[in-house]
């Protein structure tokens, strides 16, 4: 059975904690998670600084995710909010956006990292990585 998936999205707006924390609002939940991933000003195999992330999305992508958060939840208690942006993001600009809620603080914790880690592994998003002198280098998914 499909986990309780509540919003799975990919935008091209800036994304709110907020909205993900209202929309796994549950009065029989204890326990509420957060994972924000966010641009960072450096990255191992850049020369130089980074500057910004320009990440560009398949057209299945918010059906992955949806994919993803249902089987990260699935036989649980727990309920997902989860977004992932696209488009050009500056240094500190959210690219993606995890609120889960259950009953117990484990549970929470298990399911948010499942949905991590399986973003980064199967999620049909691309980045396109920019240093400060111009520069710039393509990450696949997993990148």
């Amino acid at each position: 059975m499909p986990g309780d998936v509540r919003l799975a999205r990919i935008s091209d707006v800036a994304l709110v904690l907020d909205e993900h924390l209202d929309a796994v609002d549950d009065a029989s939940s204890g326990a509420v998670t957060t994972f924000v991933g966010r641009v960072r000003d450096h990255d191992p195999d850049a020369a130089g600084a980074v500057v910004a992330l320009e990440y560009s999305a398949h057209p299945d992508a918010e059906s992955a995710l949806r994919t993803i958060a249902e089987k990260a939840s699935a036989g649980t208690a727990a309920s997902v909010a989860v977004s992932h942006r696209v488009g050009r993001l500056a240094v500190g600009d959210a690219a993606v956006v995890i609120a889960v809620a259950s009953p117990h603080r484990a549970e929470a914790f298990e399911v948010c990292r499942a949905v991590i880690e399986q973003i980064k592994l199967e999620l049909p998003v691309w980045k396109r990585q920019v240093e400060a002198d111009g520069t710039t280098a393509w990450k696949g998914i997993g990148g």
